[in-house]
């Protein structure tokens, strides 16, 4: 593997390729314009080779320290690449051999010395190479750590953007249906009362008895009206302002009670209106919140539905709860589109998403969204 001198320059290619490049880049190493770093490296290298040849030398020719030779090698190993080992390997037995003689010592041939040397840099070249091994095994690992930390973060990406493309179509088939409600079930039920009004009050002209009858149908239609009206204006995804939660909520509640005939109630623990960071994170907890009472409303048997905001240092807290039937075990329970739906929005604005539900015993759904902690003169006096 490549021992470059640059650390943060991992190669992953194999290892004739490296060794054939390892000149190249231990030359781009050095002429690079950060020359301090391995300058004063350098000054630390020589400065322990003097230092290890001047014990040498005082201790005398018949103690060997060649092996306090290997820190400073092993220190240009890992700082600036296996051929600085190499060299740093040579100039140690150099300086080795040379204290030696100056302190004395006496060969039978002149090949002793040289033979000595050869197996101190033999020595010292087997533990650059297993320096070498393990430092190009850490560097792949570590390589192999930063490439699937990136592919972690690209995939955590994508299921970001594919869960936001979702909710945008969601509420695009939201707008639609609440459209078509509005505009055109709504419009046509106008109609049908009209002429449902305009046939009782011939009736009523003929005295028949089927004008109380007509009265009756045209009461139903303009119940199912105000129905269609409040069903189209849940559907339709406006945008929900930062300061606008707390009224929206109220809303709810209310047409929760007009439409579904429970009790649903709101309540908020501050005096004053929740400012939020933006208008995005206000209209996923009110779809989050919205979501959860229709499910309760009609699912649950509720008799009871409570919308709560808690809003403490540095976090807002969003709980739906009800008295209806419960949830099944998780182990029994389905999977439901509006449960996922509501996990998916609460995970697009960083919030933590949990169910709490025993069977019989209602059911609540929780939202804890972090956010940083606002000043007074961030919030605005509610009218």
């Amino acid at each position: 593997m490549n021992m470059s001198d640059d650390p943060s320059r991992i190669s992953l290619a194999p290892t004739t390729t490296t060794l054939a490049r390892s000149e190249t880049l231990w030359f781009r190493f050095m002429m690079s314009a950060d020359r301090s770093r391995w300058k004063w490296i350098l000054i630390l290298i020589v400065t322990m080779i003097f230092g290890v040849g001047g014990i040498d030398y005082l201790s005398g020719f018949r103690i060997s320290f060649g092996v306090f030779y290997l820190l400073p090698v092993c220190l240009a190993v890992v700082s600036l690449g296996r051929i600085a080992g190499v060299i740093t390997a040579l100039f140690s037995v150099a300086v080795w051999l040379s204290g030696d003689i100056a302190a004395g010592g006496r060969y039978g041939s002149a090949w002793v010395p040289f033979w000595n040397g050869l197996i101190a840099f033999g020595t010292y070249l087997v533990v650059i190479w297993l320096l070498d091994l393990l430092l190009a095994s850490y560097r792949e690992t570590e390589e192999r750590v930063k490439v699937r930390t990136a592919a972690l973060i690209n995939e955590v990406a994508e299921r970001k953007r594919l869960e936001q493309e979702i909710l945008d179509i969601g509420e695009q088939e939201r707008r639609r249906i609440g459209h078509e409600l509005h505009d055109g079930l709504s419009q046509h039920l106008t109609g049908t009362a009209l002429v449902a009004q305009w046939l009782g009050e011939n009736l009523d002209k003929k005295d028949a008895e089927e004008a109380g009858t007509a009265r009756r149908i045209v009461t139903l239609i303009g119940e199912a009206i105000n129905q269609t009206h409040s069903m189209a204006q849940g559907l339709l995804p406006a945008e929900i302002e930062e300061e606008e939660l707390i009224a929206t909520l109220h809303e709810l509640a209310a047409a929760t009670r007009e439409q579904f005939r429970v009790e649903c109630e709101f309540s908020f623990n501050g005096k004053m209106e929740l400012l939020l960071p933006n208008g995005s994170m206000a209209t996923h907890l009110h779809r989050i919140a919205q979501e959860a009472v229709r499910n309760a409303a009609r699912h649950s048997k509720a008799r009871r539905i409570d919308i709560s905001l808690v809003k403490t240092p540095g976090m807002i807290t969003l709980a739906v709860a009800d008295d209806g039937v419960g949830l099944p075990p998780p182990s029994s329970r389905k999977e439901e589109l509006g449960l996922r739906i509501m996990a998916n929005r609460a995970s697009f604005i960083g919030a933590d998403f949990r169910i709490d539900s025993t069977p019989g015993s209602g059911t609540c759904v929780i939202c804890r969204l972090p956010v940083a902690d606002l000043s007074d003169d961030q919030h605005k006096l509610i009218p």
